[in-house]
This record gives C-alpha cells, sequence and structure tokens, in this order.
C-alpha cells in the first residue's frame, strides 16, 4: 500500500542483512520505529558515514579508514609472515587470539565455482603481487619491530575448512609453488576441553592426520 512504502523500503533494506527474512526485517522495523526512532537515525547516520569513508587496505584488503590501515602500519608486527584469511571477520577472530604477530591478507571471498565466484573476483593476484613484492630495504631494523623491511618467507593459509575454504587454500598453495616462500596451512583438530566421544568423526580424523 502507499501509506506503507515508506516501512516496506526499510523491511527491504533490512532483509539485505545476512540471516534476516521478511519477519525479522519487520520485527527490526517495527522496534526502530516505536521504540527507537534515536536509535534508528544513528544507525542511518552510521551506515551513510561508513559507506562515504571506509575503504579497502592498499596492502592488506581488509577495511580500514585510511590508505593503510593500522595493522600494516604497526612496527612491531613480523613482516616475514603473512596471514591469508576469507574476511575481516576472520582477521579480527585471529587478532582476538594474541598468538599472531604477522601480517594479513584479506580476500574479502572463497572462490566457489558453482556460484561464478573465480580468481580475479577474490583478488588473487593482487594476493600473489604482495607475495612477490620486492621490499625498499631487506635490512631489519630493531628499532622498527621483526623483519621490517623484509620479503615475505611464509604465507599461512587461514581460509576456513568448508568445501570452498579448501579449495582457495589448495589454488593459492598450488599458485605460490616455486616462489621461495613456505606454505603452511592452519592445523584442524580436537576443540580444547572437549570429550572424544562427543567430537565429530571428521573433526577426529583430521587431527590424527596431523597429529605432531
Amino acid at each position: 500500500m502507499a501509506d506503507n512504502h515508506s516501512l516496506e523500503l526499510l523491511v527491504q533494506a533490512l532483509r539485505r542483512l545476512p540471516g534476516v527474512g521478511v519477519k525479522s526485517a519487520q520485527r527490526m522495523a517495527f522496534h526502530l520505529l516505536q521504540h527507537d526512532r534515536q536509535g534508528a537515525v544513528q544507525l542511518a547516520q552510521a551506515l551513510q558515514h561508513a559507506t562515504e569513508h571506509v575503504q579497502h587496505c592498499a596492502l592488506c584488503h581488509t577495511f580500514t579508514e585510511d590508505e593503510v590501515c593500522p595493522t600494516c602500519l604497526d612496527p612491531r608486527r613480523d613482516r616475514t609472515q603473512l596471514c591469508v584469511v576469507e574476511n575481516p571477520a576472520d582477521q579480527a577472530a585471529m587478532e582476538r587470539t594474541g598468538a599472531y604477530k604477522g601480517l594479513y591478507f584479506v580476500l574479502m571471498g572463497k572462490l566457489s565455482p558453482l556460484d561464478g565466484v573465480g580468481p580475479r573476483d577474490i583478488g588473487l593476484q593482487k594476493l600473489f603481487d604482495r607475495v612477490d613484492a620486492v621490499p625498499a630495504t631487506e635490512v631489519s631494523d630493531p628499532e622498527q619491530g621483526s623483519g621490517a623491511g623484509a620479503p615475505v618467507r611464509e604465507v599461512i593459509l587461514a581460509t576456513n575448512f568448508t568445501a570452498e575454504g579448501e579449495t582457495t587454500a589448495h589454488v593459492i598453495a598450488q599458485a605460490l609453488k616455486g616462489r621461495g616462500v613456505q606454505v603452511t596451512r592452519l592445523a584442524r583438530g580436537v576443540p580444547v576441553g572437549s570429550e572424544l566421544e562427543y567430537v565429530d568423526l571428521g573433526t577426529i580424523a583430521h587431527a590424527l592426520v596431523d597429529r605432531r
């Protein structure tokens, strides 16, 4: 109906979010309009500001407001290690562990031939160019951090353990052969604190193969 045109537009806009169906979008729209109109205005302003100012980092391709993100600029990061992840959420998860101190490359996707997503769609060539790049200085400066100015020596494939993620990791590993870099893959295993009888067989099998 014409009288509900604005409401329908809001519902359709909310449905663009992943995992949000018609009913969920309607509940969100009704809540914002009935109980939190100021929140709706703040949300709209935040979305507009983000779309106008957030861009891709020139080096790692993650989201940032600057040409180069703070992680890539951090002199304390080990520049000889490059961890490849599918999206910024995966990068954030890696950072929360506190166990990784190198740099990243964010694919912003994964290979999925059935969906028509190929190497060009996720910027694989940019990744290969990053690995092949010769740094301005290859002398490590203690004051600038570990491996400052050093070339990439290890590429850590941290794509997800889905069919698409495994395919993406395999394609990258094959393409990096002969480029003088070590290519490693995140290990798969039994979660800490779990009991074997409750762990799925696939996980147990991979943990056995990757045992050390």
